[in-house]
């Protein structure tokens, strides 16, 4: 049975032990916690920035959408191309992570001005929620509140694993016209409960990836595994946000 999973795709036990078995590692270019915290550190400042980019934008604009369209469509393709990229070839993720923070913050803040401009004030709420979801996470994994056991881990991968599976159904049934899962965007009952499940989910990946990461770091993954660590960090993150961003849509829709 393996050692540590995570339910990011990105971050897996194969990515980290294939790393450390094909590079001749010493403590000096060795991967740590710390320096993954502080490269992820790094890629949110630059996120953020690229999201005030395309937020000035929208408002620049008067509020219209069309101008944002082509940061929306090229943030979210380019960061999965590179994504992509970066788990086949993770020596590259110092070059190309800073790359995914920037377009994915230009696809971040594009999506967030279109929120707001629809519910006033919902951005900022969700930006609060995420970074406070994300820090009571790593306290109740540094203080083994929860312990990522094999089984919590089958657990949340599994239903990771199941929620990716019903958006790509949802979105290829969306292709063919069919559009009949109205919870997913509409403030029902059971739509609210969905994207709280949806959002449970994304928060306690989080749990899995600081375990990754620690797992990394001990098993002396080479240095450039911090900005895949941090990376893989950011996938999660930017998930969480997204879901936190369309509960609090659905709430605001009912007032």
């Amino acid at each position: 049975m393996s050692l540590f999973k995570s339910g990011n795709p990105t971050l897996s036990e194969k990515k980290f032990r294939s790393t450390v078995i094909a590079t001749d590692v010493t403590d000096l270019n060795a991967m740590t916690i710390k320096g993954t915290i502080n490269k992820f550190g790094f890629m949110l400042l630059m996120l953020m920035g690229a999201a005030f980019f395309s937020w000035k934008e929208f408002t620049e604009s008067a509020g219209t959408s069309s101008n944002l369209m082509p940061m929306v469509i090229g943030g979210a393709i380019g960061g999965l191309v590179i994504a992509i990229i970066m788990v086949f070839k993770q020596q590259w993720a110092p070059f190309l992570a800073p790359l995914y923070a920037l377009l994915e913050g230009l696809f971040i803040g594009a999506i967030s001005a279109m929120y707001n401009a629809a519910f006033e004030g919902i951005v900022m709420n969700a930006v609060g929620l995420t970074f406070g979801v994300g820090i009571s996470m790593y306290f109740l994994y540094a203080f083994r509140i929860i312990k990522a056991t094999e089984r919590f881990k089958s657990v949340i991968i599994t239903a990771t694993m199941g929620i990716a599976v019903f958006y790509l159904i949802v979105m290829v049934l969306h292709m063919f016209g069919i559009n009949n899962m109205a919870f997913l965007h509409e403030g029902t009952t059971f739509g609210i409960i969905f994207s709280l499940f949806v959002v449970a989910i994304a928060a306690l990946n989080l749990i899995l990836d600081f375990d990754m990461i620690e797992q990394g770091a001990a098993m002396g993954a080479p240095k450039y595994m911090e900005w895949y660590g941090a990376f893989g960090l950011m996938v999660t993150f930017v998930w969480l946000y997204l879901e936190i961003l369309r509960l609090l849509s659905k709430i605001s829709s009912r007032d």
